[in-house]
């Protein structure tokens, strides 16, 4: 996998487009509605990833700023080739609501049938970043249910490339984050992680949020936390996701590069 660096990027739409690659995009409005687009991934094999993506409403092509970015996946129940489920949950929805976020949001769709894949979501990363204008040094990763497996999954085999990560009432292999703590220690040390799960959560037990932070723990993960909803049963994700303090916490953290 190649490092991701920063190149040129093009403003978004202010509407709800599917795009397919070989489209040109034309001048839009700096103030950004979620996008729909299409890229394609290729590593054994090819496929399509579907995404939406926002921009600041203050984003601009012709500055110099670079601008943090959030990579958000969905859970299980939003899979398939309707792009705009993705929107039913998390951050997409709250930008549907009319939410202005600092930062540009990247939220891919998970085929109907599969699970996140580490490829597919490294090459969208990549590809998002030499289209906009992205700060690499602030990239941050987050999701829910499914997504929450795919960001415990995506992050310690990938360490290095995000600033800091925020899994929901998701969960992991121990073994990940011994591996990742052998092959890339300081990177997998220095990831502050804020996980987050209901107590009376009866689709993804709350063990599983707590081996993964105390697996990190272990390692050497100094800045790792887990809030615990006590009354939230598996959707702990619409009150961390409404709670502005998430998002002050993360976009605090920086990656020096």
């Amino acid at each position: 996998m190649k490092t991701i660096r920063n190149r040129l990027v093009v403003p978004s739409l202010l509407t709800l487009l599917i795009l397919c690659p070989s489209m040109k995009l034309k001048a839009q409005s700096a103030h950004s509605a979620l996008s729909a687009k299409t890229m394609t991934w290729e590593v054994s094999h090819r496929g399509e990833l579907r995404y939406l993506i926002y921009l600041p409403k203050d984003y601009s092509a012709e500055s110099d700023k670079r601008w943090p970015l959030m990579l958000f996946l969905h859970g299980a129940g939003e899979r398939g080739t309707n792009v705009q489920r993705v929107a039913i949950h998390g951050p997409p929805k709250l930008v549907k609501e009319g939410r202005d976020f600092p930062f540009i949001l990247v939220a891919p769709q998970c085929p109907e049938g599969e699970r996140w894949q580490n490829d597919s979501l490294l090459q969208l990363l990549e590809h998002v970043m030499a289209e906009h204008k992205v700060d690499a040094g602030r990239v941050y990763l987050t999701g829910l249910s499914m997504g929450g497996y795919g960001t415990w999954k995506l992050a310690l085999a990938y360490p290095e490339q995000f600033a800091a990560i925020a899994p929901i009432c998701g969960g992991g292999e121990y073994i990940d984050a011994l591996l990742a703590s052998r092959a890339k220690a300081a990177a997998l040390r220095s990831l502050p992680v804020w996980a987050f799960h209901g107590a009376k959560d009866n689709v993804v037990p709350l063990e599983e949020s707590e081996r993964m932070v105390n697996a990190l723990k272990k390692v050497g993960v100094k800045d790792v936390k887990l809030t615990v909803y006590p009354e939230a049963n598996h959707d702990s994700w619409t009150e961390t996701y409404n709670n502005p303090e998430l998002y002050e916490w993360l976009l605090k953290q920086e990656r020096k590069l």
